[in-house]
């Protein structure tokens, strides 16, 4: 056995031979007598050492399998007074005695699996489970993919529904099943390690469960020596059982950071010879950064250092770098972020996205919309949108041109909503509007900028034209002008223009829910904006204010003809034949 955490259970004091899988053996039986209760009706049942299967005649045997293949193929969940009389008609023991007995014939072993499957799935089938520690021991090691299967489901049923957490975790300890879990995540097949990774996940939930996956003493199985001396594909899936248990609590995650295990991803990373394995890290570590406390751990590491390498790296594949980028915009979307992080990391970052959007046009699309989503990312937050309307890096000109550059449609849709999180449509209200006069000032500039460079040499017409597209266009322009609504120069901008008024309180404009809530949230931002503005009161601008007043009352969904149609009902005489 070359496994390393073979080699791990192989220097504990472990038995060497697994025992027999019927738990009412004598040598089997728990110890514990409060354990034992939820299985002494089944070992009542089963008084001898000898495999129980091998004392069945093959009509009795052929019985069993119908039945027990009735059993699992049954659609729904089975009742627990079902599993009651099923498990009183066949026990247990004779079950998992056709297991041993008829091991040589799969589709045997898949049956009764199958069936022990729902049988575990039942609450009175896991509160037997305890009693069965035995079996799932042996389970987990044996060579049979069916049964191994069964026995890491054993262990989520275990987990889930065994009623006693207390027993459930002593039968983890007691029959020391994390271990061999962590061997079935490395070596069993993708089914198989999926469930494992539910089971351990279950696990890290448990108060006392952490303590098995991370011992106080430090003594026990450690992750980081386990990939250290696995494959590749082994390693990513360490990482997948990390990013799981890191979503699990910020305990876990705080028990993450302390064991160091957080370097396994940076050295993932770092070895950019395997372009599939470095993208399966990234792809890891892009899950593992959606968890609300990610920031204030990964931050403090060096992660954000080597992505900013690997967007640098230009022999890296450009699916890398759009990945490595995307990450970084994660990590930085929140307020808590630039709190952790130097600025000179940040500074680096936004040169490497820099460098990439000021490529020619022939360069990859997908990394320039990629690098777009992570300039909007960065800008949900204020300071994150100062740093990008700073001078230099004034990155965001780059958003602000293709916003307004219908050269390309995915890079245009993606620079108009990386706009509209700068602008602050991502911020709450009374963020909206930066601190910074100087990055207020940029920004004003940039879209008078684009304005000017462009055929409609107005802002306000350049956002109208916006609005005149097609939907998926017209709702990302939504976006931008909720946000920049706000400012009183976009304010006027959006006054002088009457269409772009009559678009956002047409009800007939947009068709889709999605369209339709856009649309009204824009109204809204206009009519706030308005009240709030020395604007309201100018004779010029009563009627445009009262078709505002309207739409914003109406909401988002009634059009004008239907806002008061309610359904009524019909009474008819029923026609007999």
């Amino acid at each position: 056995i070359t496994s390393p955490v073979h080699r791990w259970w192989r220097s504990t004091s472990f038995p060497s031979q697994i025992p027999s899988l019927c738990p009412s053996c004598p040598h089997n039986r728990n110890q514990n007598p409060e354990r034992d209760r939820g299985g002494e009706k089944q070992q009542q049942q089963h008084h001898h050492q000898m495999d129980p299967a091998a004392e069945m005649d093959t009509g009795e045997l052929d019985a069993l399998l119908r039945a027990a293949a009735d059993f699992a193929s049954y659609p729904g969940t089975h009742g627990e007074d079902t599993v009651r009389q099923f498990l009183e008609q066949f026990p247990l023991p004779k079950l998992l005695g056709v297991l041993q007995s008829q091991a040589d014939l799969p589709e045997t072993v898949e049956t009764v699996a199958a069936c022990l499957d729902k049988v575990f799935s039942s609450r009175y089938g896991a509160s037997l489970l305890p009693s069965y520690g035995e079996f799932i021991q042996a389970g987990l090691l044996t060579n049979s993919n069916s049964i191994k299967q069964l026995a890491c489901k054993a262990v989520v049923h275990l987990l889930d529904k065994a009623g006693d957490i207390a027993v459930a975790v002593d039968t983890f300890v007691q029959h020391n099943l994390y271990p061999l879990l962590i061997n079935c995540l490395v070596e069993g097949d993708e089914e198989i390690s999926a469930i494992v990774l539910d089971a351990i996940k279950r696990l890290a939930e448990i108060p006392t469960g952490t303590d098995i996956i991370f011992p106080p003493d430090g003594q026990g199985l450690q992750l980081n020596k386990v990939a250290a001396q696995s494959s590749s594909m082994a390693r990513i899936r360490i990482l997948s059982l990390i990013a799981k248990l890191f979503g699990a609590s910020s305990c876990t995650a705080t028990a993450i950071r302390d064991s160091n295990l957080l370097s396994l991803f940076e050295d993932e990373i770092k070895d950019r010879k395997d372009m599939l394995k470095t993208l399966s890290a990234l792809e890891v570590l892009y899950e593992l950064a959606e968890h609300p406390h990610s920031n204030m751990f990964l931050l403090k590491t060096s992660l954000l250092q080597h992505i900013t390498d690997v967007i640098n790296d230009p022999s890296a594949d450009s699916i890398v770098r759009s990945r490595a980028s995307l990450i970084s915009g994660r990590l930085l979307s929140s307020a808590d972020a630039f709190m952790t992080i130097e600025k000179s990391c940040v500074t680096n970052l936004l040169l490497a996205i820099d460098k990439i959007l000021r490529t020619e046009e022939s360069q990859n699309t997908d990394e320039i919309e990629s690098a777009l989503e992570t300039l909007g990312l960065i800008g949900t937050t204020t300071q994150g949108a100062c740093l990008l309307l700073s001078d230099p890096p004034n990155i965001a000109r780059h958003v602000v041109e293709m916003s307004f550059d219908r050269q390309g449609r995915g890079k245009h849709l993606a620079a108009l909503h990386a706009l509209g999180s700068i602008c602050g449509v991502d911020r709450q209200e009374d963020q909206m509007k930066l601190d910074d006069p100087q990055a207020e000032e940029f920004l004003k500039r940039l879209v008078y900028s684009a304005a000017s460079n462009s055929p409609k040499l107005t802002p306000s017409a350049l956002l109208l034209s916006i609005l005149q597209q097609d939907p998926d266009v017209r709702i990302a322009g939504y976006r931008v002008l909720s946000g920049l609504v706000v400012r009183e120069w976009c304010l006027r901008e959006v006054c002088s223009k009457p269409e772009i008024i009559g678009i956002v309180t047409d009800p007939k404009m947009e068709t889709t829910k999605l369209g339709m809530e856009a649309r009204y949230a824009c109204c809204v931002a206009i009519n706030k904006a308005l009240s709030s503005s020395h604007l309201l009161h100018e004779p010029s601008l009563s009627e445009l204010i009262g078709k505002l007043n309207e739409a914003v009352r109406r909401g988002p969904y009634l059009s004008e003809k239907r806002q008061r149609v309610e359904a009524q009902p019909v009474v008819g005489t029923m026609e007999r034949f």
